[in-house]
């Protein structure tokens, strides 16, 4: 083969071997790292004030061994994602995925993930506008993209997360109905449905209105980039409630599964699509402070300075995860060792399987996770 032949021939793979067109983040709120790779938790089980129907719980998520366990719990991730992509974040094998901001609680932690660099300006939940730009937003103001990037999320705030005003995202979030022009019936009576159910929390809907307005906004609209943040998780540790975070973790790999699926079903996302799926903190690593999770400073702030026991935060509440799926993610599956990977990468990681350098985006954003792009 002659030199001219090779250069030629170079050229075409590499054209070939362009990310795929479309995109798909999915959050899931306050998910431990110790469920994703090990199952149920023994001593949260076991914990009376967290767990009832424990004989329930055992016969949906049991098994004879941590494989077992967690293929049970969350059988997508395990079944698909870690045989086709990978998956970081199992301490037990030295492989770490923490966040940088230093809060350790949500919207700082969404900040992070979506923006590429730690606020710490943004040291609270309140739904004040992020005065900071999006990888959504960013994409959002190119032709290519414009219109063609949308968000739906379980928790109210994501529309100032977001900042709605001034993105012009699509964004659907908390107990909002769908309103994009031309409705299909089903997203009609998820409207309905919606509206006649009790409110469980503030400004929070349960995750099946949240994928099902975003399935209905994928077959209609065909978005490039979508972002869908699933919270019941996060909440139902906060009532301390591990038979429901359990079940609630177990229904978000169902989506996951029913997303994938979906995509695969549509021409314009079939094997042209990356999946990244994250979370936006950790949370206690001891049964007692499982329900929690912040930083020092978060402490501090809301409850002085001598008033509580964590004075470096809530151990593990800086521990996360990160997996990834698509035709341009690297089979690596489950890792172990290896460089610590933070949430400040994520966005980058994302720009970078669009085709897209993250420094055109921002010169503060993490680095992309090169190790698991092809």
């Amino acid at each position: 083969m002659n030199r001219l032949t090779t250069a030629i021939l170079a050229l075409f793979l590499s054209t070939q071997s362009l990310a795929a067109d479309n995109l798909i983040l999915v959050t899931i709120d306050g998910l431990r790292w110790q469920e994703v790779f090990s199952g149920y938790d023994s001593e949260l089980l076991n914990h009376a004030e967290y767990t009832e129907n424990k004989q329930d719980l055992i016969n949906h998520f049991h098994g004879d061994s941590l494989t077992e366990k967690r293929q049970k719990l969350l059988p997508f991730i395990w079944q698909a994602v870690a045989k086709e992509g990978v998956l970081i974040g199992n301490r037990d094998k030295g492989s770490k995925a923490q966040v940088t901001n230093g809060w350790w609680f949500s919207y700082p932690g969404y900040n992070e993930i979506l923006t590429g660099s730690a606020d710490p300006k943004i040291n609270s939940n309140d739904p004040i506008p992020n005065a900071n730009t999006t990888f959504l937003e960013w994409l959002n103001s190119k032709s290519e993209y414009k219109g063609r990037v949308a968000a739906f999320g379980s928790w109210g705030v994501f529309s100032s997360i977001l900042n709605r005003d001034r993105s012009g995202i699509y964004i659907n979030a908390g107990l909002e109905a769908a309103d994009w022009p031309k409705l299909s019936q089903r997203a009609e009576f998820l409207n309905d449905l919606q509206g006649q159910l009790p409110v469980f929390w503030e400004n929070v809907r349960p995750d099946a209105f949240t994928y099902g307005f975003a399935k209905e906004y994928l077959i209609s609209k065909k978005p490039k980039v979508m972002y869908i943040a699933l919270g019941e998780t996060d909440d139902f540790a906060h009532d301390e409630e591990y038979h429901q975070y359990l079940h609630s973790a177990h229904r978000s790999d169902m989506i996951l599964a029913k997303l994938w699926q979906t995509l695969q079903s549509l021409d314009q996302y079939r094997d042209n699509t990356n999946l990244l799926i994250t979370v936006d903190h950790g949370r206690g690593n001891t049964a007692e402070s499982w329900p929690h999770h912040a930083s020092g400073p978060a402490l501090s702030q809301y409850f002085g300075k001598e008033d509580h026991p964590h004075k470096a935060g809530i151990p593990g509440s800086n521990e996360i995860w990160i997996a990834a799926l698509g035709p341009d993610i690297k089979a690596l599956g489950e890792v172990s060792k290896g460089e610590a990977v933070f949430q400040d990468q994520i966005a980058a990681t994302a720009l970078q399987l669009l085709g897209h350098k993250s420094e055109e985006f921002s010169q503060d954003s993490g680095k992309a996770i090169d190790r698991i792009l092809k």
